[in-house]
């Protein structure tokens, strides 16, 4: 039996599970996406492994061959454009991993992740608007397509079509009727 055999980290060292005090580990978290979310994921980390890696690595050797690394500004320039995509394929894998398709449902009673929900801003008096709840990963303001971790979407979840909602978003106090929920 070797001295390795009966060794254990001490409690601080473990990281937490999200329970407790301690902060939750990165790889435990989540992400919720739809199936075109996941879809989207997917595309990107195959077009950062098969297509940026090689152009990273292609822009790598010709600053290379150039000489003197030290005073080489597209080395260095080709050294960050490296990291970055490598950090980037490594969150991608992360989320793709944890990844958990919110459900399409046909009938909702309730706003819920992946639920099309349609307000009127009762503050501004503003026509009604659309929105689809999702994951903060594909969270698209331009697309209506906001996350349920938003001040909007998490005022919407839970809610009833007729229901008025408060919502504390940086621009102040608002509320909102909701006029459908599908």
């Amino acid at each position: 039996m070797s001295d390795m055999d009966d060794f254990t980290l001490p409690e601080d060292a473990l990281p937490s599970s999200g329970t407790g005090t301690g902060t939750p580990v990165g790889d435990d978290e989540q992400t919720l996406v739809t199936r075109e979310g996941l879809k989207k994921l997917q595309d990107e980390l195959d077009h950062l492994k098969k297509t940026r890696r090689q152009e990273v690595a292609q822009r790598l050797k010709e600053a290379i061959s150039y000489g003197d690394l030290s005073e080489n500004s597209e080395y260095e320039e080709a050294k960050n454009e490296q990291a970055f995509v490598e950090g980037r394929v490594l969150e991608l894998e992360r989320k793709i991993k944890n990844s958990k398709i919110i459900a399409e449902k046909t009938a909702h009673k309730t706003v819920e992740i992946g639920s099309t929900v349609t307000v009127r801003n009762k503050t501004t008096r503003e026509e009604p608007e659309s929105y689809t709840i999702v994951g903060a990963t594909e969270a698209d303001p331009v697309e209506n397509k906001i996350s349920n971790e938003s001040p909007l979407g998490k005022a919407f979840l839970s809610k009833r079509t007729g229901d008025s909602v408060d919502v504390i978003a940086p621009g102040g106090m608002f509320k909102y009727e909701i006029l459908k929920v599908a």
